[in-house]
């Protein structure tokens, strides 16, 4: 219930409104608008290249060797990122704040990115999608990326003053995930509504085991 609501402060009760899909409550670190169908993968790791394999000592003895290295890591950022852009991905979904060089080269290339998403957003995406997230600094870079999935939309969203990303899933079960949005004059207000209204999902849950049962 955490993640399928939002409260708005400030508005008329008569504001709330249920959305379809989700709402993540932050902002595009990326936005390239795109129409249509849109692939997503999601990512848990920096997809800043880095320059040791893990566990492996990289050693700078001169300044000329770290302009180089740096050059090195943009450029295998932005070879990943037409790598994306080369497999159709046009959302990239990551729970970790991505590095500045990642940003712009999703700009350069057409792909959106939203970042710092909870582990329980993570969590309720793969719910939704069956999508596992995508790890590109395994044995082979350019390998075709598989996993992917479909968003039907991916837009911003302004609740209250607050910018959000209101994305829609395919979704490979029966759940179809959609969004409340709770207005009121106050934040107090709103808790409660959200608190009655999550008790009484609670109980209908309940009542319907019973049933099956």
């Amino acid at each position: 219930f955490a993640e399928l609501h939002a409260t708005v402060a400030g508005l008329p009760l008569a504001s709330s409104r249920v959305l379809p899909g989700i709402i993540l409550r932050r902002d595009f670190a990326a936005y390239c608008p795109a129409g249509g169908d849109l692939r997503a993968v999601l990512v848990t790791e920096p997809l800043r290249t880095p320059l040791p394999a893990p566990g492996v000592e990289f050693v700078v003895e001169s300044e000329g060797q770290y302009q180089a290295s740096l050059c090195w890591i943009s450029r295998r950022t932005e070879a990943l990122m037409k790598h994306l852009q080369s497999n159709d991905v046009k959302l990239l979904l990551s729970s970790v704040k991505q590095e500045e060089v990642v940003i712009y080269y999703a700009k350069l290339h057409g792909v959106s990115v939203v970042e710092s998403l909870s582990s329980e957003e993570i969590a309720l995406i793969r719910e939704i999608t069956g999508v596992s997230p995508y790890a590109p600094f395994g044995d082979n870079i350019h390998r075709e990326i598989t996993e992917t999935t479909v968003a039907t939309f991916c837009r911003p969203l302004l609740l209250g003053s607050k910018r959000c990303v209101h994305i829609g899933f395919t979704s490979v079960c029966a759940f179809q995930p959609h969004c409340l949005i709770l207005c009121g004059p106050v934040d107090g207000v709103n808790e409660q509504h959200a608190a009655a209204l999550q008790g009484a999902f609670t109980m209908l849950q309940q009542l319907f085991k019973r049933v099956d049962l």
